[in-house]
């Protein structure tokens, strides 16, 4: 499972910057060790998975069956072209996430590799198993800073936490098996996979946010991963982009312009860059994330 991670604050002329060392365990933020995956889940990724748990003898059959060959296969091809992240290799990446582990209550088992790649992107198999990984490119690492890099860690820690590469892998099967029963059926079961998918990863973008708890932070990287350069990336500015969200929104908001940005939506895998950044700006300033926030820091303050 790839995921183009990676591709509102309402704070006047904040911009994305370059400069900053790997983010310390300190600044003050919370953690969340009794975190589960439904606090953070977006509501139409939580109901299918829900409603995926039902099919139990397939999850069960694909977890002991199918997943353990994949999880050694993708082993055997990170070990042997990429660079595994660890406390004397690349040290401040091991301590960023680390430290993003902890804040989401993942554990420490989860391997980190960089791969030279050209295109910024992160990915992980999503599943919770025997050796949990997340790749990211070097080209992601130019381009964003130390705090943008843990956050695209936490969206991917998010899958990794929602297990979301079982139930897609669930739900797969059940697409095969609605489409050989009738083509029809089997493109509307395509169909809601495809909107869930999109919803899971507005989930991981609320994981990334639970991580830096900096809502400037989460949105930048997906301004940068939208348009970012190296060359120009400090001059990128949250608020303008929060700006670009009114404007779609308006536009939008009329019959043609709502047919137009469904059917550019459809057959995507991720959410539009502009309508992430709504949502996450969105449950940045709601309740669910206040609350959980607020419970941490209560529990923290209990415990001394």
């Amino acid at each position: 499972r790839r995921a183009a991670t990676k591709p509102g604050i309402r704070r006047a002329a904040v911009h994305c910057s370059t400069a900053g060392a790997a983010r310390a365990p300190s600044r003050g933020r919370v953690r969340f060790p009794t975190l589960a995956a439904r606090d953070f889940q977006h509501s139409e990724d939580a109901a299918a998975t829900a409603s995926l748990r039902s099919f139990w003898p397939i999850e069960s059959a694909i977890r002991t069956l199918i997943l353990p060959v994949i999880e050694e296969a993708t082993f055997l091809d990170n070990i042997a072209s990429g660079v595994l992240v660890g406390p004397d290799q690349l040290p401040s990446l091991h301590a960023a996430l680390v430290e993003a582990c902890a804040i989401l209550g993942v554990g420490d088992k989860v391997d980190l590799y960089v791969k030279n790649n050209p295109f910024p992107n992160a990915y992980t198999l999503a599943i919770d198993g025997r050796r949990p990984f997340i790749v990211v490119h070097s080209a992601l690492l130019d381009l964003l800073t130390p705090e943008e890099t843990q956050a695209v860690l936490a969206h991917e820690l998010g899958h990794i936490k929602c297990e979301h590469g079982l139930w897609i892998t669930v739900a797969n099967v059940l697409a095969l098996a609605a489409d050989a029963f009738s083509p029809r059926a089997g493109a509307a079961v395509s169909a809601a996979l495809l909107r869930w998918r999109r919803a899971a990863e507005l989930s991981c973008d609320r994981a990334a946010l639970l991580v830096s708890q900096d809502p400037t932070i989460a949105l930048s990287v997906i301004v940068k991963l939208t348009g970012g350069s190296v060359s120009l990336r400090g001059e990128l500015s949250v608020d303008a982009f929060l700006r670009q969200v009114q404007r779609f929104d308006q536009s939008a908001a009329t019959r043609v312009g709502s047919a137009l940005s469904n059917s550019q939506t459809a057959a995507l895998t991720h959410p539009l860059p502009i309508l992430r950044a709504a949502e996450l700006n969105r449950w940045a300033s709601g309740e669910q994330y206040r609350a959980l926030v607020s419970s941490a820091k209560r529990r923290q303050a209990a415990l001394g």
